[in-house]
Parts: structure tokens; C-alpha cells; sequence
């Protein structure tokens, strides 16, 4: 019984740090390549910030920010960005949930 209890707790744990991380965070859109690449278009010199990830294949992942919000997407190639951006390569991207 002690076991399944802490297991609930630790749960519940990871539920409370994830829900403090997304109000840490704002609000962190998911959006597919194609449309990630339409939103760096519409602002000149975006800050974008990639990263490499992936467990068994690699994939490439990019965060930017337009109108308040940050936009998240994930490839399995590199996206081919505008010329104009001011890129951060980060060592790891970290989204709640």
C-alpha cells in the first residue's frame, strides 16, 4: 500500500511542476513546420532558437517568438530558415507536458 501511495505522490508531483512550468512559461503553441516558417516571414530579424534533440533518430527543434507568443515546432530535418534571423543554438529545449 506504502508503494502505491508514493507513486500517486510522485505523480501528483509531476503534475504540480509541469502546471508551474507552463505559468512560468506563458503559452507555448505547437505548430507544424510549414507554419512555423510562415510566422518567421511575417517579422523581420526573428529570434529563433534551435536545437537538436531525439532518443533513437535525431530531430531538430525551433522556438520563436511572434505577437506575444511562442511558437514550438519539431523536424525531422532541418527546416531551410530565412537569411535574416538571429539564431541561438541551444543544447536542449525543454517544453512542459
Amino acid at each position: 500500500m506504502a508503494y502505491g501511495a508514493g507513486a500517486g505522490a510522485a505523480v501528483a508531483a509531476r503534475a504540480a511542476a509541469i502546471a508551474k512550468a507552463i505559468k512560468a512559461s506563458g503559452a507555448i503553441v505547437r505548430v507544424e513546420p510549414s507554419d512555423f516558417s510562415v510566422i518567421l516571414s511575417k517579422t523581420s530579424k526573428p529570434l529563433v532558437v534551435l536545437a537538436e534533440g531525439g532518443f533513437l533518430k535525431t530531430n531538430y527543434q525551433y522556438l520563436t517568438s511572434y505577437k506575444g507568443l511562442v511558437f514550438f515546432t519539431k523536424s525531422p530535418t532541418p527546416l531551410q530558415l530565412p537569411g535574416d534571423i538571429e539564431l541561438v543554438v541551444a543544447k536542449k529545449i525543454w517544453i512542459p507536458g
